[in-house]
C-alpha cells in the first residue's frame, strides 16, 4: 500500500497541469530506458555473484578435502610415531636424550638472544634515527623490518616458554626486559604509517625503491599473518594433536595487521583530500570537478606508476579504485542526506554524476566495475528533491521576511522606510525579496529541466499571493487598533507612512515604463523565467501573472483606502457627528473637513506615487460623501421646514466642489488625472436626499422611485433612517416608500456609490 501511494505521489509531481499529458510517451521511453539499464545491470551483478558463488562453493569443497587430508596424514603419523616406539630398541631413552639435546639447544639460543637482545635494539634504534632524518626514502626499511621481526619473534617465544612453565614467577621480569621493543615497534610504524600516507606522492615523485621496500615489508608480514591465521585455527580445532607436535609452534605467535594497516592509511589518505575540499564544495559547488582533480591524479598514478611495483595478487589498482569508489560514494551521498544542504550543492552532485563515469572510464572502468552507483541511481528523485529545495528555501526567505516586515510595522520601525529615486516612500525589503526569487530561478533553470523551473515558479506564485493576503490581514489589524475612540493615537502618522510606502510597493511590482526603459519588478521576473519553461506552460504562468498583478493593485488601493479611512476616524470623529445637529448650521465643518484633506494631500503628494495619488483623491471624496450621507443617523439630526438646510446642503457641495475642483489647478503637487466631472457627477445623489428631505409628504415616494431607478443600490435601511430626520415624518409616508419600492423594478449594474451607504 505505501509503495502504491509513493507511486501516486510521484505520477502526481510529474503530471501536475492537463499539459503534462502531453508528456506521458516521452515519459514511458525513458522509464523504459532506465528499466533497461537497471535489468542490465542486474543481470551483470547476476551473473558475477553466481560465478563468485560458484568459485567459492568450488573452494569450499577443495579447502575440506586438503583438509580432510591432513587430517588423514596427521593421524598417520601420530600412528608411526607410537608405533615405531615399539618397534626401535631403547626407543625412551633414545627419546628422552633426544629431548634434553633439544631443550639444551633451545636453551641455549634463548639464552644468547636475550644477551644480544638489547645491543640489536640499540642497533635498530640507531637505523631508525637514520630514517627519520630521510623520512621520504627510509633506505634501512627493510633491515628494520627483518630485524624487529627477529627480535619481535624472540620476545613471543619467550614470553610463551613462561607462560607455559610450571614456574612464572620471571613473567614480570622477563616483560620489563622487553618494554623497549614495544617504543621501538611504535616508532617503526610511525615510519610505515608516513610511507603509506606518502605512497601516491612517491610514486608520482617516481621513488620506485621506496615504494618496493615498502611493498616487500607489507607483502612478508601478510605471508606472516597467513601463517599465524593458519596456526591459530590449527590449534582450536586439533588441539590435542598440535599439542603433541611442537614444532609448529615456533614463529610469530600474533596477528600484525600490516597489510591491514596498509589498506586503511589508503583510505585515510583519500578522506583526508576529501575532508580538504569541504569548504571549496560549499563556496563553489559547480567547480566540483576542479575540486575532485587529486581523485583522478591518484588513481592515474596508480594505474601507470605502482601496478608494477606491487604484487599482481593484490590487484593494487582495482583495490584503490574500489577504496576511492566507496569514498566518493559515502561523501556525496553525506551531503545527499544532509537536511541542511542547499539547492546549489545539491544540483552540483547531481551534475557531477555524469562526469563522474565519463572521467571513470577513462581509467577503463565501466558503471558496473563501480559498485554501489555513486548517488546510488537516485538523480530522478534528486532531481524532485532539488525542486522542492528550491521550494523550501523560497518559503523560507518569504516567511523570514514577511516575520521582519510584520516585525517593522508593528513597532512602527521608521528605520525599515526608505524613498526611491523619485522620493515615493518604500519599504526596505521588497527589493531582498525580488532579488531571492530571481536567485531561486536562476537555481532551477541550472538544472536544465523545464519541470524544474516549472515547479518552483508555481510555489513563488502561491509565495506572491499568499504575501498579498498576510499583509491585507497585517493591514487591518493594525489599523483597527485606531477604531476605539479611547485609542491613543501615538504611532498613527508612522502606520500612515508605512501604509503609503506599502502602497508604493504594489506599484513598483506592476508599474512599467518602456518608453523610459524602466522595467516592474513582475515584468523581469516573467522574462527571467519565460525562457526556461516549456511553451505550454507560459500559458498557466500569464494567468498566474495577471492574477497576481491583480492583487498587487488590490493591496495597493487597499492600503490607501485605510489611510483614508483613518483620517475619518481619528482627524474627523467629531466634525461628521455635528452634520445635519442643530450645531450643523452654524459651523464650517465641510471646510474644516477640505482643509485636513489640503493638508494630507499637500504631505504625501511627494513621496505617494502618482497613479496611487488619484486613488487618494478618489478616495477622499468618496469616504467624504459616504460620511456625509451617513450622517442622516446622526444623534439630533433633524430637519425642520422652518431651517435653511437646503441652503446649507448647497454650501457644503460647494466647499466640496471647490477644494475637489482645485486640485486639478495646484501646481504644488503631482498631476491628478481624476476628472473633477466625476467627482460631481457622484456627489449628485445629495440633491436626491435633499429633495426627498424638503418635498411634500405625498411626493415622497415618487422622489424615491426616481432615486431608486438611477441607484439601483440604494438601500431601505437608509431611506427611512432619512425620512425619519423630517420633522414632520409619519408611518404613512415610510408606507408609501415601501409600497413604491415594491413596485419598482430598478435593473441591475455596476456598484453606485448609494451601495457603500447602510
Amino acid at each position: 500500500m505505501a509503495d502504491t501511494d509513493g507511486t501516486t505521489l510521484q505520477l502526481a509531481d510529474l503530471l501536475r497541469h492537463p499539459e503534462d499529458l502531453d508528456k506521458i510517451p516521452f515519459l514511458k521511453s525513458e522509464f523504459l530506458r532506465k528499466k533497461s539499464a537497471v535489468d542490465g545491470q542486474l543481470k551483470a551483478g547476476l551473473k558475477e555473484q553466481l560465478e563468485i558463488t560458484q568459485n567459492g562453493i568450488s573452494s569450499i569443497s577443495n579447502g575440506q578435502r586438503v583438509v580432510n587430508q591432513i587430517k588423514e596424514e596427521m593421524i598417520k603419523i601420530d600412528k608411526l610415531c607410537a608405533e615405531a616406539q615399539n618397534m626401535i630398541h631403547d626407543f625412551p631413552n633414545i627419546n628422552l636424550v633426544s629431548q634434553v639435546h633439544r631443550n639444551f639447544s633451545q636453551v641455549e639460543s634463548m639464552k644468547s638472544n636475550i644477551e644480544s637482545f638489547d645491543a640489536r635494539l640499540k642497533d635498530l634504534e640507531h637505523l631508525l634515527r637514520d630514517d627519520a632524518e630521510d623520512i621520504q626514502n627510509q633506505p634501512n626499511l627493510l633491515n628494520l623490518h627483518y630485524g624487529l621481526t627477529k627480535l619481535r619473534n624472540i620476545r613471543d617465544e619467550a614470553m610463551d616458554q613462561i607462560k607455559r612453565a610450571s614456574d612464572t614467577s620471571l613473567e614480570k621480569t622477563l616483560e620489563d626486559h622487553f618494554t623497549r621493543l614495544d617504543d621501538v615497534v611504535e616508532w617503526f610504524d610511525e615510519h610505515f604509517g608516513t610511507a603509506c600516507m606518502n605512497l601516491i606522492p612517491l610514486v608520482q615523485a617516481d621513488n620506485k625503491g621506496m615504494v618496493v621496500r615498502l611493498a616487500l615489508v607489507i607483502e612478508e608480514e601478510e605471508k606472516s599473518d597467513k601463517k599465524v591465521k593458519a596456526l591459530q585455527d590449527a590449534q582450536r580445532e586439533y588441539k590435542d594433536l598440535a599439542s603433541r607436535l611442537k614444532s609448529i609452534a615456533g614463529g610469530p605467535k600474533q596477528l600484525r595487521g600490516y597489510k591491514e594497516k596498509f589498506l586503511e592509511a589508503i583510505k585515510l589518505y583519500a578522506q583526508k583530500q576529501f575532508d580538504d575540499i569541504e569548504e571549496d564544495f560549499q563556496e563553489a559547488p559547480d567547480k566540483l570537478a576542479k575540486h575532485l582533480k587529486w581523485f583522478f591524479n591518484d588513481l592515474f598514478a596508480v594505474k601507470k606508476g605502482m601496478v608494477s611495483l606491487m604484487p599482481k595478487k593484490w590487484r593494487i589498482f582495482k583495490t584503490y579504485t574500489n577504496i576511492y569508489h566507496h569514498l566518493m560514494h559515502d561523501w556525496l551521498v553525506k551531503h545527499l542526506d544532509d537536511p541542511d544542504i542547499l539547492p546549489p550543492q545539491m544540483l552540483g552532485i547531481i551534475e557531477w554524476s555524469e562526469q563522474y563515469y565519463k572521467k571513470m572510464a577513462k581509467l577503463d572502468w565501466s558503471p558496473a566495475d563501480l559498485q554501489p552507483h555513486v548517488i546510488e541511481d537516485r538523480e530522478s528523485e534528486l532531481i524532485r528533491d532539488y525542486r522542492q529545495l528550491i521550494v523550501k528555501s523560497v518559503d523560507e526567505w518569504m516567511a523570514r521576511m514577511f516575520a521582519a516586515d510584520k516585525a517593522a510595522f508593528v513597532d512602527r520601525n521608521p528605520d525599515s522606510l526608505d524613498t526611491n529615486e523619485n522620493g515615493y516612500f518604500r519599504t526596505k525589503t521588497l527589493s531582498d525579496m525580488w532579488r531571492m526569487l530571481r536567485e531561486q530561478t536562476l537555481f532551477a533553470g541550472n538544472s536544465g529541466r523545464a519541470d524544474v523551473v516549472e515547479g518552483v515558479i508555481d510555489a513563488m506564485f502561491i509565495a506572491l499571493k499568499s504575501r498579498q493576503s498576510q499583509w491585507e490581514k497585517m493591514v487591518d489589524e493594525e489599523s483597527a487598533k485606531y477604531i476605539n475612540p479611547s485609542a491613543d493615537p501615538e504611532g498613527l502618522q508612522l502606520l500612515q507612512d508605512w501604509l503609503v510606502a506599502t502602497a508604493n510597493d504594489q506599484i513598483s511590482c506592476i508599474d512599467d515604463n518602456e518608453e523610459a526603459g524602466q522595467l516592474s519588478y513582475l515584468t523581469r521576473f516573467q522574462r527571467e523565467f519565460e525562457g526556461l519553461v516549456s511553451p505550454k506552460y507560459i500559458k498557466h504562468a500569464h494567468t498566474e501573472l495577471e492574477i497576481l498583478r491583480d492583487g498587487f493593485v488590490d493591496l495597493g488601493t487597499h492600503c490607501i483606502s485605510v489611510f483614508v479611512s483613518l483620517i475619518f476616524k481619528i482627524d474627523f470623529r467629531s466634525t461628521i457627528t455635528e452634520f445635519f445637529t442643530p450645531k450643523w448650521y452654524s459651523e464650517y465643518g465641510m471646510k474644516r473637513i477640505t482643509t485636513t484633506f489640503d493638508d494630507y494631500i499637500g504631505d504625501y503628494s511627494k513621496v505617494l506615487h502618482n497613479s496611487l495619488l488619484d486613488i487618494l483623491v478618489e478616495e477622499l471624496s468618496d469616504e467624504l460623501l459616504v460620511a456625509y450621507l451617513s450622517s442622516v443617523r446622526n444623534k439630533g439630526a433633524k430637519f425642520r421646514r422652518t431651517d435653511p438646510f437646503t441652503e446649507k446642503f448647497k454650501d457644503d457641495v460647494l466647499t466640496a466642489f471647490e477644494f475637489f475642483q482645485s486640485l486639478g489647478q495646484r501646481e504644488d503637487i503631482a498631476p491628478i488625472s481624476v476628472e473633477f466631472v466625476t467627482i460631481k457627477q457622484k456627489w449628485r445623489v445629495v440633491d436626491y436626499l435633499v429633495r426627498m428631505l424638503e418635498s411634500d409628504k405625498h411626493a415622497v415616494a415618487a422622489v424615491y422611485e426616481a432615486f431608486k431607478r438611477e441607484y439601483w443600490d440604494l438601500q431601505m435601511t437608509w431611506v427611512e433612517s432619512a425620512l425619519r430626520t423630517r420633522d414632520d415624518y409619519d408611518r404613512a409616508t415610510i408606507n408609501a416608500v415601501k409600497a413604491k419600492a415594491g413596485e419598482t423594478y430598478a435593473e441591475r449594474g455596476p456598484e453606485t456609490i448609494m451601495g457603500k451607504v447602510k
